[in-house]
């Protein structure tokens, strides 16, 4: 990668993120700060009194020790996984790609980085324990009432102090600067070989670090030989130093709690708006992090249903696609009352004959366009298209109620509409544009017809069947728009609109000749 592109891969960075490393070495600095003054004020009030010349001189010597020796090797275990780290990280954030076997072990080590750094702080703060006292006895000298017991409860209270805190400091510093890189295209909660803090362990460390640290530092001074009495303002100390820290802890178990809810519950929001594009960016090694995962897939979920709905219902309908979708089981469709319509185009062989196959489908298209619109628009459901007609249900879905009035008003803006297109009609070789219309109310099967491996959303029945009849007769009888007496009823009461009634019909496969009355507006 040439170097101008590396530095604009690097500014795209936040500070935060370009000097990662450096903020995750130096997170637990501040609790082990005062660990460490807590740790020398007690040894100074409380131990340095009890010891003689030969065993202080020790006790400093051990201390010495202890800073020269110990406490940089601790250090040095922290800091070098992070000097590791560096060169696979400096190429991250220039965009370069990293093997992926090695950047699978490096995210476990990123996510592991606080459990590691709790052990190193652990073994330094507690290895004090057993070995002050045995510097100290190594003088020849016997101890005073008291000392051991007073070491055990200076270096158990810094411990406690400096450790738990270190821990919620390394894991939230490594999660806001390391994680953006280490885990730009992956889930950290996905990373195998880990141990990330569920929530449950989270919440008892967070009661160890607030309330029961406290409490034992508090008790640890209270049971001492002669501390209580002789320095209360050293407890009081203690006591402020403690709910402090309790409080922090407490404030970041709840900002590492409450940033997830919170960014949850404002996707969730806009998913139930409709805005499908929402997603939790929050990246997270614990339950969260599985929680965020299953609940972007389920967005992404609802978003490729949408897509197909969409998709689906370009080919059969959109309300023609949702029944398909919301249908239970293997459902092969129930009875419903609905109104059929069947529109054809007049003259259409005619037509196509002096047209090029092009301006054939043009013009259809042009017509079908205005039909899906004008149907779709009165609640109607464009069942399948017939060469150069089309099959339309309404009472189907939502619009349940006065279907017959709905049907009637779309055949009516139909003929309108398609009146009115017709210079343009005729800019694309069709000379006239004629339309008949038949429509009939009654009980059908709607649903899924066909086999198994191929099926078909539509309507059976002797309703369609005498729909599709009556459209036939608008030809013989000159009516662009017929229905039966089945619809005519619950048409009639319509404003605007007069119906005609015409002889009875004779239909094919009926015994008997059908109602049959002619539909338009009134001027």
């Amino acid at each position: 990668m040439d170097v101008p592109k590396k530095v604009a891969d690097l500014r795209r960075w936040s500070w935060i993120q370009r000097h990662g490393l450096f903020l995750v070495g130096v997170s637990p600095i501040l609790a082990n700060v005062i660990g460490s003054i807590f740790n020398v004020a007690y040894n100074t009030f409380h131990i340095t009194p009890m010891l003689s010349p030969v065993q202080l001189e020790r006790f400093e010597s051990c201390v010495m020790w202890f800073n020269l020796l110990i406490y940089p090797i601790a250090v040095a275990c922290f800091v070098i996984p992070l000097l590791r780290l560096r060169p696979a990280y400096r190429s991250l954030l220039a965009g370069e790609s990293i093997d992926s076997g090695e950047m699978m072990e490096l995210r476990r080590k990123v996510i592991n980085l606080p459990w590691w750094f709790l052990v190193v702080a652990a073994i330094g703060w507690l290895s004090c324990i057993p070995a002050f006292p045995l510097v100290i006895m190594t003088a020849g000298e016997p101890l005073a009432s008291g000392v051991v017991w007073h070491l055990l409860t200076s270096f158990l209270i810094a411990s406690l102090i400096a450790v738990t805190q270190s821990f919620f400091a390394v894991e939230m510093t490594t999660q806001a600067a390391l994680f953006p890189a280490f885990f730009q295209d992956h889930n950290p909660a996905d990373v195998s070989g880990t141990v990330p803090l569920s929530i449950r362990a989270r919440g008892i460390l967070w009661a160890f670090s607030a309330v029961v640290c406290p409490v034992v530092s508090l008790v640890l001074l209270l049971i001492s030989p002669n501390t209580a009495s002789s320095t209360p303002l050293f407890g009081i100390a203690v006591a402020v130093v403690a709910i402090g820290f309790g409080l922090v802890t407490s404030w970041m178990l709840g900002k590492w709690v409450a940033v997830p809810v919170s960014q949850l519950q404002q996707a969730a929001s806009e998913v139930a708006g409709g805005q499908l594009s929402a997603r939790v960016s929050l990246l997270r090694s614990d339950d969260f992090g599985l929680l965020i995962e299953r609940f972007n897939r389920m967005i992404d979920g609802l978003q490729h249903r949408e897509k197909l709905q969409a998709t689906f219902g370009r080919h059969v309908g959109r309300e023609a696609a949702k029944q398909i979708m919301d249908q239970e089981g293997d459902s092969l469709g129930r009875e419903q009352f609905v109104s059929v319509m069947f529109v054809d185009v007049r003259n259409f062989t005619q037509q196509s004959s002096s047209l090029s196959p092009n301006q054939v489908v043009e013009g259809l298209n042009q017509f079908f366009e205005t039909a899906v619109e004008v149907i779709e628009h009165h609640g109607g459901m464009v069942n399948k298209y017939l060469g150069d007609g089309l099959m339309a249900i309404f009472g189907v879905g939502a619009s349940v109620d006065g279907h017959e009035c709905l049907a009637a008003q779309a055949a009516l803006e139909l003929l309108d509409r398609v009146a009115a297109a017709s210079q343009k009609m005729q800019a694309m070789g069709w000379d006239k544009l004629v339309i008949g219309i038949g429509i009939n109310s009654g009980t059908a099967v709607v649903g899924c017809i066909g086999s198994p491996r191929r099926q078909e959303y539509t309507a059976i029945g002797d309703t369609v069947n005498v729909a599709s009849r009556v459209e036939s007769l608008t030809k013989s009888l000159g009516h662009s728009i017929l229905l039966t007496g089945n619809t005519h009823d619950a048409v009639q009461a319509l404003p605007g609109v007069q119906l005609t009634k015409l002889p009875l019909q004779k239909i094919k496969g009926k015994a008997e000749p059908i109602e049959v009355f002619a539909l338009r507006r009134v001027l």
